[in-house]
Formats: C-alpha cells, sequence, structure tokens
C-alpha cells in the first residue's frame, strides 16, 4: 500500500522506514499534521497514518473519502481525536490496540514515585550542588491505598506493578474483570478512600472529566494524582483550583494534558505559551507535567510499526481487520 505518514518525528522513521521495506509497503513522510492544509499530500496514496494529535474530523474525513483514500491508519490504541461516526461505513479505522501495556504503567509508576520522592528537584538540586534535603520528603507507598480507574490492559499492568509495593487496590470500571485480586468499588468510594488514584481508562462521554470539582471533593487530603491516559479526563481548571488550596493534592503527575495539541512533541522553548492553565500547573512544586512518553520505549515504538503496517497488509490482502475501530464500540 502506499501510505501517507503525516505527523513524522525522527523515531518514527527510526522504526517505520526499515520495516515499511520488509513489509512491501512505500511510505511517504510528512512532517505536518492532517489538517485541511496538508491533506491534498495524500493524492494518490491508500492510507493516510496519524497519531493522536491529528484532529480528524468530518470535513477532513469527506475529503479523504473524496480522494478515494482506503483507511486512516492510527499509531494508536486511543481514537477519541477521529470523527467515528463520521467515518462509518465509508472509510476503515485501523488502531494498534495494545503496544506495551506496560510501557505506560511502569511510565506511570515513574511519575508516582518521583513526584512523591522529589527526585526530579533534588536532581535540579544536585547539579548546583546544593545537597540540602529540606523540601524533599515524600511518604511511604507500602501500606496505602491505591485507586485504579480503568482495569484494561493497561490497568492490569498498573496493578500487578502496585502489588509489589504491598498496598491495598481499589479498582473503577464499569466492566470489572473479577479475575484479578483487586476490590471494584463505585467511582465515589474509590475517590474517597484512595491515597493514590491512577487512571487509565480511555476517553469516551462517559469519562470525560471524570475528575472534576464533585469527585475532587470527595478525595482525601494529601492524595496522589496521576494521569498517563488521555487529558481530558480531568478538568484542568477544576485541578489548578484545587492546588491552589495547597492541602488536597500532595502530588500530581500528568502525562497528558487536555488541551497539549500543538504543545506537546514540539520544542516551544523559545515561545511564548498561551495557556495559563499549563504555565500555572508546571509553576507548582508537587506538580510534575511530562509530554506525553509513557508509550515511548523501544519495545512499544516497533510494536506500534509492526501492528500499523500488519493492519495495512490484512486491508490490501482482504483479510479480516481485526483492529478496525466499530462506531459504537469503546476500547
Amino acid at each position: 500500500m502506499k501510505i501517507a505518514f503525516y505527523g513524522t518525528k525522527p523515531y518514527d522513521r527510526l522504526w517505520f522506514e526499515p520495516l515499511s521495506r520488509e513489509y512491501g509497503h512505500r511510505i511517504k513522510f510528512i512532517e505536518g499534521l492532517l489538517n485541511e492544509d496538508t491533506i491534498t499530500l495524500a493524492n494518490g496514496y491508500d492510507a493516510v497514518c496519524v497519531f493522536v494529535n491529528d484532529k480528524v474530523d468530518k470535513p477532513l474525513i469527506d475529503t479523504l473519502c473524496q480522494m478515494g483514500i482506503k483507511a486512516i491508519l492510527l499509531r494508536s490504541a486511543g481514537y477519541n481525536h477521529v470523527d467515528i461516526k463520521a467515518a462509518r461505513g465509508r472509510i476503515h479505522i485501523l488502531r494498534v490496540p495494545s503496544y506495551s501495556p506496560e510501557a505506560v504503567a511502569e511510565f506511570a509508576m515513574a511519575l508516582l514515585l518521583t513526584v512523591n520522592r522529589k527526585t526530579h528537584r533534588a536532581y535540579a538540586r544536585t547539579r548546583d550542588f546544593n545537597m540540602t534535603i529540606q523540601g524533599l520528603m515524600g511518604s511511604d507507598i507500602y501500606g496505602k491505598t491505591a485507586g485504579v480507574i480503568g482495569t484494561g490492559k493497561i490497568g492490569r499492568a498498573m496493578i500487578r506493578i502496585l502489588s509489589g509495593f504491598g498496598v491495598s487496590i481499589l479498582a473503577y470500571d464499569p466492566y470489572p474483570d473479577h479475575t484479578l485480586d483487586v476490590d471494584y468499588v463505585s467511582l465515589e468510594e474509590l475517590m474517597q478512600k484512595s491515597d493514590i488514584i491512577s487512571l487509565h481508562c480511555p476517553l469516551t462521554k462517559d469519562t470525560h472529566y471524570i475528575v472534576n470539582p464533585d469527585t475532587i471533593a470527595l478525595m482525601k487530603k494529601g492524595v496522589y494524582l496521576i494521569n498517563t491516559s488521555r487529558g481530558a479526563l480531568i478538568d484542568s481548571a477544576a485541578l489548578l483550583d484545587a492546588l491552589r488550596d495547597g492541602d488536597r493534592f500532595a502530588g500530581v503527575g500528568l502525562d497528558v494534558y487536555e488541551e497539549e495539541d500543538g504543545i506537546f512533541y514540539e520544542d516551544n522553548s523559545n515561545e511564548i505559551v498561551t495557556d495559563d492553565i499549563l504555565a500555572r500547573l508546571i509553576s507548582f512544586p508537587n506538580v510534575l507535567i511530562t509530554s506525553h512518553q509513557g508509550f515511548f520505549t523501544k519495545e512499544a515504538m516497533e510494536a506500534i510499526a509492526r501492528v500499523t503496517l500488519d493492519n495495512a497488509s490484512a486491508l490490501e490482502k482482504g483479510e479480516i481487520l481485526a483492529n478496525e475501530v466499530v462506531y459504537g464500540f469503546d476500547a
């Protein structure tokens, strides 16, 4: 297949370029995101390949269909950035449902450990030979209660990791997995009883702003909140208000942000960032924000490339599309 590959970064080419030759696909790498200005670059191609920061709305889908594009290949598990309803019955949408759940879960744990024990701040200090430990006190994780929201593959990986730290684990998921050694509770009970809350659910109409003023009010004082899933699971303005109060959150680790488009994955160090909420969140000493890198391991990148190209091959050969997104299906 001929694939127009949007939002190309150097690390994308590292994996997709050699593997595309192995699979026999032809890829045109395009640095820009898929939008109304760049969509014509896909003329004459069979498929477009996009990542989470490409917003594929109905007008773009209409144009892709008019161009004869057969498929939108997602380099991600989530698909909330694509208008699935507009694509239904017109163009295939193929995703990577699982690349490395452990990569994201391990990163979530790294965020928790870092923001708790303040190793990022200690690193900055000792680089200047400031060896004081004042202000770097954390808390034992052992013996605490952790709440995991979403017990899919990544949530289950996080549960395995947390279990090794000797915590009690509460879980919330509309579709419980009763083979897990956790206590499933209501969302309200999880918010009330957890010392640590880690989000691992997809972004849907039901989970949008699952962390909001009401659920924040239920949380313990001194709770740790970790989000490596989707930014819009958290009402950022409400989080900022709670952080200003001073004692609600002991630490917050965010690998995602609801308005990350155009900021994450780019070098903005010489730019004035106009997102006042993000700028304020970054300023808090108990908040650690990373740029949506939880998936970013060698193993995960290779898996993303292989599954994406497998999806293209299955479509080309008329095989069953096991990874097709079906309208109305929540992953």
